[in-house]
């Protein structure tokens, strides 16, 4: 009866096709081939979640530690990203802006933070709803590499 226990429909399926700006560059385009060749932690957040920001150091920790991390800045402005990003810290190598959710609604996120794990050939095979705790923290370095390749 815990929502946030269920299985994501998209496991074992392709990252959603997308074509949207990154949030530290307007100019910059980006689609779902960001996804191939690098097993990559997808992490949806945006400057409004407050769980998000007790996330941050958790995702810090990942990053320093090999996880190539995405973020989805989601429904959010980019004034406000960009804030976020300089007070908490930016562990992602890239962060897909999404200001109308659209990407967020083919993910089926139905809050933040959402985290997917992506395989080598840009296929969702873990799925993390909610905050990762410093206690997922190893669960979640144990999951990259079981799909490393």
């Amino acid at each position: 009866m815990d929502p946030s226990a269920r299985d994501s429909p998209l496991l074992a399926q392709p990252f959603p096709a997308f074509n949207l700006t990154t949030l530290e560059d307007p100019s910059r385009v980006v689609d779902e081939s960001l996804f191939k060749g690098k097993v990559t932690l997808v992490n949806v957040w945006g400057e409004w979640c407050p769980t998000c920001k007790h996330e941050m150091p958790q995702l810090l920790d990942l990053a320093a530690r090999g996880v190539r991390l995405v973020g989805i800045n989601y429904k959010d402005t980019q004034a406000k990203g960009l804030e976020f990003l300089d007070e908490f810290g930016n562990p992602f190598e890239v962060n897909i802006f999404d200001p109308e959710g659209n990407l967020g609604f083919e993910l089926g996120v139905y809050g933040a933070p959402e985290s997917y794990l992506v395989d080598t050939e840009g296929t969702i095979r873990y799925k993390h709803t909610g905050y990762i705790t410093s206690e997922d923290v190893e669960r979640v370095i144990q999951e990259v590499e079981k799909w490393k390749r």
